[in-house]
Order: C-alpha cells, then structure tokens, then sequence
C-alpha cells in the first residue's frame, strides 16, 4: 500500500529562486568534499532521510522485547506500522497532541540496524516516562476541549490543519512524521541551518551564542544554539512555547541533539528530553539518517489549502442542521 505525497511545486520569484539555489547547491556539493569544512569540523551539509520505521516507542505487546529478530523487523516494516500509522492519525480530533512524536511514518523506511524495537534508549523499556499530574491536567483539559471545539474557530483546529509547524519534523527533537521525511543541512563557521521538508520550516542554529534569549522571548521551534563537542555537534534548545507541545511537555521543555556523521552517508541523532514539570524522569533516543540525492520540493501546505474552510463551513452547516431538528 501506499501513501500519495502531498508536494507541490511553485513558482519563486527572482531573489528567492537565487537563495533556493544556493541552499540546494549546498547540499549537491556535500557529497564531493572531503568529510571536513575548511574549520576542520565534520562537514554535515547534505540532503538525509529521516525515515526509520523503528517506532519511538516500544511496543507495549512486545514487553521487554529490544530487539525484533530479521523476521519480524520485515513483518513490522510491511504490516503492523503502517496499518498503527494510519489508525492512529485519521479521525481523531486529539491527534495533535497525541501524534506530534509518537506516528511512525506514512512513509517507513527500514528498522534501525539490529531491529531495535524502540527510537527510545532510556529508559530501558524504551517507553516515555509517564507525565506528571500536572501534564496529565493540561493534556487532558485540550483533549477535551479540542472534543468540543473543534472546529469553533480556525484557531481551535490543530497545526497541521492550519498548515503550521508539524509535530517533531521542524520542532526538536526530530523524529519521522507522516510523510517528506527530508532533511536538508547547510553549515557554515558560525550557522548551521537545518530545513525540515514537512510544512518546509528551517531551524537556524547559531555557534556564536552561549545563553538562551531572555526566559520571556518564546518561539515555536524553540531558542537552538550549538557547540561541538570533538566531532560531535551539540544543539542545546529551549524557550520554548505552549503552542508546539511534545507528548504532553510544557514550554519549560529543555531538548539537547547530538548529531555525529558515522560515514559518509549516515548521520547519527541522538536526543535527551527533560521537563521535571511534565515527565516523571528525563529520557532519551537514538535514530540514524541516511544521505539521499532525492531533491526536497516546497511543501507549500497553504496553497490550495481548502481542507481548513471547508472543515469550518461543514461544522456551521452541522450546528444548523441540529438547530432545526
């Protein structure tokens, strides 16, 4: 079975078409340069595929099992992940908060090498730790108001709806979501600008600063800066808002990356959560991305968009009809 992808391709004006150029370019050139930039740092740049179909977190009918054997990486790969996938993600007005980290993907790649059966390395049973009673209040008080207010207005509809940030493709950590699964770097002495293929939002993530903007300034992908650590780079990311929640977190969410280039073609990722607010104990996962020389399109969510007017105009048509019953 498979899942059409929702690209669109548009037109750019002068200056923009230069600048996608350049971006692009960028990423072309990544694979015939040596594995270092002229700083000495691994040269990170290039187009990767963020599309392990390993879930984030282990099944619960597996138990304590950490490993699938070749046999049922395959079956999981072809059966039980997309079938979950699309069950989970269609119909349900909850989907935001429930979906954002923790959909697999429309578009499964393969099971992480060993067929580890969880994105999740600790804690050990590869599960997120469970949320506080103050995280369960606020994860439960949306729900229910997404149940009854739905389509109220068009801000009551989710991010993916209103063609915003989605889930963990843009907003760390970086997990695979439904579909365009593209990553694309491009590095420089004092930037690095890491572009998200769903809903094409970019992270730029600067070298130069050593403090997070004042706790009063919040952004939807949070504050990003980095460092390197040996050959390891290191984004340290909060301020983060309420708008763009993370399996129940809080705008106090702290997310720390770690991104190492194994090879030439693989990028390891590795990520810490913490939020003493919203999770009983931090926890942590382990991914890999693989370098493509597939282009990444502009998603362009809102050209033609006409789900979201026409979700509010059949909720009026709704209400009327059960006005006059």
């Amino acid at each position: 079975m498979s899942v059409a992808r929702p690209r669109t391709r548009v037109a750019l004006g002068a200056s923009s078409a230069v600048v996608a150029a350049l971006v692009f370019s960028a990423g072309v050139r990544s694979a015939e340069r040596p594995g270092r930039t002229p700083e000495g740092r691994p040269d990170l740049q290039g187009l990767w595929l963020n599309d392990t179909a390993t879930p984030l977190e282990r099944p619960r009918e597996i138990g304590d099992q950490a490993f699938f054997t070749p046999a049922e990486a395959r079956e999981y790969e072809r059966h039980y992940l997309l079938d979950r996938t699309i069950a989970l993600s269609h119909g349900d007005p909850s989907f935001e908060l429930q979906a954002a980290g923790d959909l697999d993907t429309y578009e499964p790649g393969h099971m992480l090498p060993g067929g580890r059966t969880s994105i999740i390395t600790d804690p050990p049973d590869g599960r997120v730790p469970p949320l506080t009673p103050e995280a369960q209040r606020r994860t439960s008080d949306r729900a229910a108001y997404l149940k009854d207010h739905y389509a109220d207005n068009p801000e009551d509809l989710t991010n993916p709806d209103r063609c915003l940030v989605v889930g963990n493709a843009s907003v760390p950590p970086m997990l695979p979501v439904f579909y365009n699964n593209g990553v694309q770097i491009v590095q420089t002495r004092d930037y690095v600008m890491i572009l998200s293929e769903m809903i094409h939002d970019a992270r730029v993530i600067s070298f130069s600063r050593r403090e997070h903007l004042p706790s009063a300034i919040r952004e939807w992908k949070g504050d990003s800066i980095g460092r390197w650590e040996g050959d390891t780079l290191v984004v340290d990311t909060t301020n983060f808002t309420d708008k763009t929640p993370f399996r129940g977190a809080s705008s106090a969410l702290h997310v720390v990356e770690r991104i190492t280039l194994d090879d030439a073609d693989t990028l390891r990722y590795r990520f810490t959560i913490d939020d003493p607010s919203s999770f009983a104990r931090p926890w942590s996962g382990e991914s890999l991305m693989t370098r493509t020389s597939g282009r990444i399109y502009e998603y362009a969510c809102h050209e033609a968009n006409y789900s979201m007017p026409n979700v509010l105009r059949g909720a009026r048509v709704a209400e009327h009809e059960s006005s006059n019953r």
